[in-house]
C-alpha cells in the first residue's frame, strides 16, 4: 500500500498512510505492532517479513514475547519515519492476514 502524495503545504501523506494501518503505533521515530499468533504462525510471518524487508532494504526488529509477536520498524539513518517503513508495515499487515487466515 502506498499513500498518494498530495501537493500543498498541509499535505502529510505518511500520516495519512499511517492512519490506514490499524494497530500500528508511532513511538518517536519507530512504528510498533503487537500481533497475536502461535509459534508456527510466528515463524511463517517472520519469513515473509524478512523477504519484504530485504526487498525494501530495511531491518525490522521482530521478537516473540508472552505468546505474541512484536515488530518495530524504525529508520536506520535520520530521524523520521520514511515511506519505506510505512510500505513495510502495510506488507506485514497483508502477510499477517495471510498467515493467520483473517480477512
Amino acid at each position: 500500500m502506498r499513500a498518494r502524495r498530495q501537493r500543498g503545504p498541509r499535505s502529510d501523506y505518511l500520516s495519512d498512510a499511517l492512519a490506514l494501518l490499524t494497530g500500528w503505533t508511532q513511538d518517536g521515530v519507530q512504528l510498533k505492532r503487537v500481533l497475536a499468533c502461535d509459534d508456527s504462525q510466528h515463524a511463517a510471518l517472520t519469513e515473509r517479513i524478512k523477504v519484504a524487508a530485504d526487498t525494501l532494504r530495511l531491518r525490522p526488529t521482530i521478537q516473540r514475547l508472552d505468546g505474541q509477536t512484536q515488530i518495530c520498524l524504525g529508520p536506520n539513518e535520520g530521524n523520521r519515519i520514511t515511506d519505506g517503513e510505512v510500505t513495510l508495515a502495510a506488507r506485514i499487515e497483508d502477510a499477517y492476514r495471510t498467515v493467520v487466515g483473517t480477512s
